[in-house]
């Protein structure tokens, strides 16, 4: 199944905090929504991706574990992103002053800011065209390293502010760069 796109416009536009309350009325269904005000009702993963993203997920959290730089946000956290679309990448981090920046009632919903690091996981069902356009918006919305991973393929997108995306093919490791500092994720032994 892959996401299905619906356009709520010309009958109700969702404020953001009916959009909050949509998702909290419907536990059981992922909802994103678009700059266009769109809803995107997201379909769940299969075993295998799912498997893939929970490895990398733990790197990411035992990585900041250590180094205590910032706040890693799973594949269930929306963020509002400035240019009013609300989106849940499968990994995401933000440095710590950023995330404690924000006021208390903004952590608990949505938060309204950009990811410093975002990753996106193909699953079987994606489209390779949406979720790339989906990287571009997070990296127009500020984000400033995105990976776009496709785990069938081996391919990698690498998404920095201010730079052409940069396309990898079967890479062994990825390096967080300076926003991610000292972070290196094993490629082989993650998804291999």
């Amino acid at each position: 199944m892959t996401a299905i796109t619906i356009n709520f416009n010309n009958v109700v536009k969702f404020s953001d905090d009916q959009f909050y309350q949509l998702c909290r009325d419907n536990p059981d269904v992922k909802f994103e929504r678009n700059e266009s005000g769109e809803i995107i009702v997201m379909s769940p993963t299969g075993g295998e991706t799912g498997k893939c993203n929970a490895s990398i997920i733990t790197d990411f959290v035992i990585w900041n574990r250590q180094t205590k730089l910032g706040e890693v946000f799973d594949s269930s956290t929306c963020f509002k992103l400035p240019n009013g679309s609300d989106r849940s990448p499968d990994i995401s981090w933000i440095k710590l002053e950023r995330w404690n920046a924000l006021k208390p009632e903004q952590r608990e919903k949505f938060p309204p800011i950009a990811p410093d690091f975002v990753l996106e996981l193909m699953s079987p069902s994606d489209s390779l065209r949406e979720t790339q356009a989906k990287m571009q918006e997070y990296i127009n919305a500020g984000v400033k390293l995105g990976w776009l991973i496709d785990r069938k393929t081996r391919r990698v997108e690498i998404y920095r502010q201010g730079q052409p995306k940069e396309v990898l093919e079967s890479p062994t490791s990825l390096s967080g760069e300076d926003i991610l500092p000292g972070f290196v994720l094993d490629l082989q032994i993650i998804c291999g």
